[in-house]
């Protein structure tokens, strides 16, 4: 990450995998590569590293009676815990409770599920993009089985009360909470064991693409998605890369020892609110690495294309579906108009980023503004 040619602000998309991540994950790729599920000395071996990463995982995450399935990324973790928990506890109920601003990974699982015959009520988030705990106590019913609402919006970085919304769950003994927490690990300040179920993504927070982990209570059983062998106490079949479950327990313990954004956020804000034609998505309590505006006058593409020329990365819309569609429907959701919808920018930070490199962001977005017709 030394001497950078280009300024990097999309790292809600993914971030730059750090040395020492890479350098474990080669230690152990190439040393400890036997199968866990071997019965020889090379098994016996990568198990026992795979063991002392789930340990530092619940360790990191602060929770105790918490088991850590060891996936693919967060997406995967998702339809694990909603899919997996739905169809396992069916016989007590087919009603099931998410957000209208969810990432897609899960907002598809509850529409795939949809089909099999199953309820759900999608709550509205308030004109922050939040979930207000009277709304959630508002929807749940005696059937209802599973509630699943995000910390962290990827694409404008609101965040719900997920205290508030996990007393109100926890009242109901047939409800299990599952909390998207991707943008949260490392970001944002998260009791975990507030929710039942979390998930972590290692390409988020500096680790790998194709590690990721569904940290989940001991007591909860869940239907597995892959039909195959018995890894990962048969929720999860495949043989497990012990590579990459220790390269994302170092990712994560490494996250939490991020310094606080909140100043650098300020002065990005700051200066976003002083340029004409440019109006907010994000609120002044939303995520310290999400800034989310729309552009009221220009094309967010051909912006974000013009800053791409100029050596700096920011994104419109989501990674997730941006290729091919351009309308936000988290900011549609906020009660915004179409136009703002089609033209939302996000520049998504982290604790490499500087001040002279928002300046210097800050000052090309002004020129592309003014020059483009």
């Amino acid at each position: 990450m030394e001497n950078k040619t280009f300024i990097y602000l999309d790292n809600a998309a993914t971030t730059i995998p750090s040395k020492e991540v890479v350098a474990l994950y080669n230690e152990i790729e190439l040393n400890h590569f036997g199968n866990s599920g071997s019965n020889h000395a090379l098994g016996y071996d990568a198990l026992k590293f795979l063991n002392k990463a789930r340990e530092s995982i619940l360790n990191s995450f602060g929770v105790k009676g918490y088991k850590v399935y060891f996936v693919s990324s967060s997406t995967e973790a998702n339809n694990l815990a909603i899919k997996g928990v739905a169809r396992k506890y069916s016989s007590r109920g087919k009603h099931l409770i998410t957000s209208n601003i969810e990432h897609p990974s899960v907002l598809e699982s509850f529409k795939q599920l949809e089909k099999e015959g199953f309820e759900v009520t999608y709550l509205k988030v308030n004109e922050k993009g939040i979930i207000e705990p009277k709304v959630l106590e508002e929807a749940i019913r005696k059937d209802t089985i599973l509630v699943s609402i995000m910390g962290t919006n990827n694409e404008i970085g609101s965040i719900n009360p997920i205290k508030e919304l996990s007393k109100i769950t926890h009242k109901y003994p047939k409800i299990i909470f599952h909390v998207d927490t991707t943008q949260d690990v490392g970001k944002t300040d998260m009791d975990y064991s507030d929710a039942d179920m979390f998930v972590v993504s290692g390409h988020k927070i500096h680790g790998l693409k194709g590690s990721g982990a569904l940290i989940a209570k001991s007591n909860i059983s869940f239907e597995p998605l892959l039909s195959g062998g018995v890894q990962e106490e048969g929720v999860r079949a495949g043989t497990v890369s012990v590579a990459l479950a220790c390269s994302l327990a170092k990712a994560i313990k490494n996250s939490f020892s991020i310094k606080n954004l909140q100043e650098k956020r300020a002065f990005l804000v700051e200066n976003l609110k002083k340029i004409p034609g440019i109006s907010m998505n994000s609120n002044e309590n939303c995520s310290p690495c999400i800034t989310n505006f729309s552009l009221t006058e220009k094309k967010a593409a051909v912006v974000v294309e013009g800053l791409s020329n100029k050596g700096i990365y920011v994104s419109s819309v989501s990674a997730c579906h941006s290729k091919g569609e351009s309308f936000s429907y988290v900011v549609k959701a906020l009660g915004k108009d179409d136009k703002d919808a089609h033209n939302t920018i996000r520049v998504s930070i982290n604790e490499s980023t500087t001040i002279e490199e928002l300046q210097i962001f800050i000052k090309e977005l002004k020129n592309l503004l003014e020059t483009i017709k």
